[in-house]
C-alpha cells in the first residue's frame, strides 16, 4: 500500500489513494457543541421544553442541527445538557467527548456570566488572545453561546440573569494529548472554533483540493492567486483586495505552504500572495513546509534572532526567548515598538518559499494582525 509522509511527497493526481478521493463527512467544533448544549439546557429552564435536537446559529449566517445526548435537572434553578462531539471523518482527540452546559438562574436580571467548569482549561500564560485566569473559551464560541441564549430568551432577555458553565467530564485527561499544557492552558481542553464546522482534510484529499483550485483559477484566466491559511485569513484578505482579485483565485492552503507554492510554479501562475498570521508565517520563515501545530513548534530562539537583526535590546530578546506563543511575541514586539520586525519576518518567508518555485513565479508575503490589519509585507512594493 502506498503511504505518504507528508503532502510534499504527493507529485501527481495518480498518487492519490482511492480511499482518499471519496467525499469526507464534516463535523462540528467544541464551540458548536457548547452552544447547542447551552440552548438545550436553557430551553428546559425557561420554556420547560426538552429538545432532542437544536438548531445552532454558526458564524457567517449558517445553521446546523445538533443532537442532544442527555438533559437533566440539577435543581429547580439549574439544568445541564450534553452534546457528544463529532469530528466528522477527520476527528481530533476531542471526538466523542461530552461537552456539557449547566445553565442556572442568577438573582440579578439582565446579566449573563459564561465560564468554564470541570475539564475546561484555564489560561495561565500570555499570548493566547485570552485573559490570564479566564476559562479557555475562545471569542467565536462565546459569541455562539450568547447567540443561543438570545434565540431562547428573545424579548425576555433583560428579564433574566443567567450563569452558563461549560464543562467536559474527560477534558483534563484529553488535554494531556494536546499542546494545552505547553501553552499554559491548565486543567482541561479549550473550547474552540472559528466557523463552527470541522472540515476534514486527509493529506491526499487536501492536496487534490489545492491543486484543483489552482487549475480552476488558471482556467478562468487568472494569473494571480491569494493563498491563505484558513477561513479567517481569507476573510481579511478579501477585505484588503476587494473585487480586484477574482473570487476563484482565493485558495485556502491550510498548513501546506511548500506544496502550494510548488504547484503554483508548475501551473505557471504568475503571482502568489501568501497571507496569514504570525504563528504560521514564523514556521514558514524557518523553512517548515508543513506548518500544522502537531508537526512543528514555533522556535522562540529563531524569533529572538530576528529581533536582534532588527536592533532589539537585550531585554526584549530575552523576553522573546521565554515567550509562550508566536502571538505573545507579537505582543512584545508591539510593546517595544519594533514594527520593522514584521517586514523582516515576511522577508524570511519570501526567501524560503522562493526555493520551491521557478523564478517566473512572483511571491508576495502579507502578515496580518488578529484584527485583519496588515502589519508586515515583503516585497514592499
Amino acid at each position: 500500500m502506498l503511504m505518504f509522509q507528508s503532502i510534499d511527497d504527493i507529485k501527481d493526481d495518480k498518487d492519490l489513494p482511492i480511499s482518499k478521493k471519496r467525499n469526507l463527512r464534516t463535523g462540528y467544533t467544541t464551540g458548536t457543541c457548547a452552544a447547542a448544549a447551552t440552548k438545550a439546557a436553557l430551553s428546559v429552564l425557561i420554556n420547560e421544553e426538552k429538545l432532542l435536537k437544536v438548531n445552532v446559529s454558526l458564524p457567517k449566517d449558517k445553521n446546523i442541527v445538533i443532537d442532544i445526548a442527555w438533559i437533566k435537572y440539577e435543581n429547580q434553578k439549574s439544568v445541564t445538557a450534553a452534546v457528544v462531539k463529532d469530528g466528522g471523518d477527520d476527528p481530533d482527540v476531542t471526538n466523542g467527548a461530552e461537552i456539557c452546559a449547566t445553565v442556572s438562574f442568577l438573582e440579578t436580571a439582565n446579566k449573563i456570566i459564561i465560564d468554564g467548569g470541570i475539564g475546561v482549561g484555564r489560561v495561565t500564560k500570555p499570548g493566547l488572545g485570552l485573559e490570564i485566569g479566564r476559562a479557555a473559551i475562545n471569542p467565536t464560541p462565546l459569541r455562539m453561546i450568547n447567540k443561543a441564549i438570545e434565540e431562547i430568551l428573545g424579548e425576555r432577555k433583560n428579564s433574566y440573569g443567567l450563569t452558563v458553565i461549560i464543562s467536559v467530564p474527560k477534558g483534563e485527561e484529553i488535554s494531556k494529548r494536546t499542546d494545552n499544557p505547553r501553552l499554559g492552558i491548565i486543567g482541561g481542553i479549550s473550547i474552540l472554533g472559528t466557523t463552527g464546522i470541522v472540515i476534514p482534510y486527509s493529506t491526499a484529499s487536501f492536496a487534490a483540493s489545492i491543486r484543483q483550485s489552482i487549475d480552476v483559477s488558471k482556467a478562468m484566466g487568472s494569473d494571480s492567486v491569494i493563498l491563505t491559511t484558513g477561513g479567517r485569513s481569507e476573510d481579511f484578505a478579501r477585505s484588503i483586495f476587494g473585487n480586484s482579485i477574482a473570487n476563484h483565485s482565493y485558495i485556502q492552503i491550510g498548513d501546506f505552504i511548500g506544496f502550494s507554492i510548488r504547484q503554483c510554479a508548475i501551473k505557471k501562475i504568475k503571482k502568489a500572495f501568501v497571507i496569514g498570521f504570525i504563528g504560521k508565517l514564523t514556521k514558514m520563515a524557518k523553512g517548515v513546509k508543513q506548518t500544522h501545530v502537531k508537526g512543528s513548534h514555533v522556535d522562540m530562539n529563531f524569533l529572538a534572532g530576528l529581533a536582534i537583526k532588527c536592533g532589539a535590546n537585550n531585554q526584549l530578546v530575552e523576553k522573546i526567548k521565554l515567550a509562550n506563543t508566536a502571538r505573545h511575541v507579537g505582543e512584545l514586539i508591539d510593546q517595544y515598538g519594533l514594527s520593522i520586525f514584521y517586514d523582516v519576518l515576511c522577508e524570511e518567508v519570501y526567501h524560503h518559499l522562493s526555493k520551491y518555485s521557478a523564478s517566473e513565479l512572483q511571491i508576495k508575503i502579507i502578515l496580518l494582525d488578529f484584527n485583519g490589519n496588515t502589519i508586515g509585507k515583503y516585497p514592499k512594493d
